[in-house]
């Protein structure tokens, strides 16, 4: 697992940008073979519900859209890291397909954004404080490994794994 990126080890192979365009479709599967009955429990103490995942990773992509823009705008910029843990303490009852409709729409601008940066600007650099010296790149293959471990996740959840 890389310093840089802590969701490596999720990566299957496929082209980054591929990854995340298939995310919002791969996402609305697991949630239907979920259901409504099951989509806000928690599926063992202490662990998200798979709306509160898909909430999560609404949230992260707003994250992603900050970053990368913020990288692409300024030389070098220090990004700030944010506790998960405690943004989703808020989610409650958060409407799944809420969550995923926003996901959704975050994404493609995001994907947009990415399609007319790469491979161009992929050596930009942030730095985060925790992880260090990043590149553009190494945020979105970031994007593409955090995707597959929570879809991982929503797969078990529904039995597809």
């Amino acid at each position: 697992m890389s310093a840089l990126n802590p969701y490596e080890s999720f990566l299957d192979g496929r082209p980054v940008e591929e990854i995340l365009a298939s995310t919002s479709h791969a996402l609305a599967e697991c949630l239907h073979a979920i259901g409504g009955d099951r989509v806000n429990a928690s599926p063992a103490p202490g662990k998200w519900s798979p709306a509160a995942i898909v909430s999560h990773l609404a949230d992260c992509e707003i994250v992603f859209a900050f970053r990368l823009r913020q990288t692409l705008a300024e030389d070098g910029p220090t990004i700030q890291p944010f506790d998960q843990d405690k943004w989703a303490a808020r989610y409650g009852d958060l409407p799944a397909l809420a969550a995923l409709e926003a996901f959704r729409a975050l994404r493609n601008w995001n994907l947009k954004l990415i399609h007319h940066t790469l491979p161009h600007e992929t050596e930009r650099t942030m730095t985060h404080p925790e992880r260090g010296t990043m590149t553009f790149k190494n945020v979105v293959e970031t994007m593409a490994g955090h995707d597959l471990n929570h879809l991982g996740q929503l797969k078990r959840i529904a039995g597809q794994e």
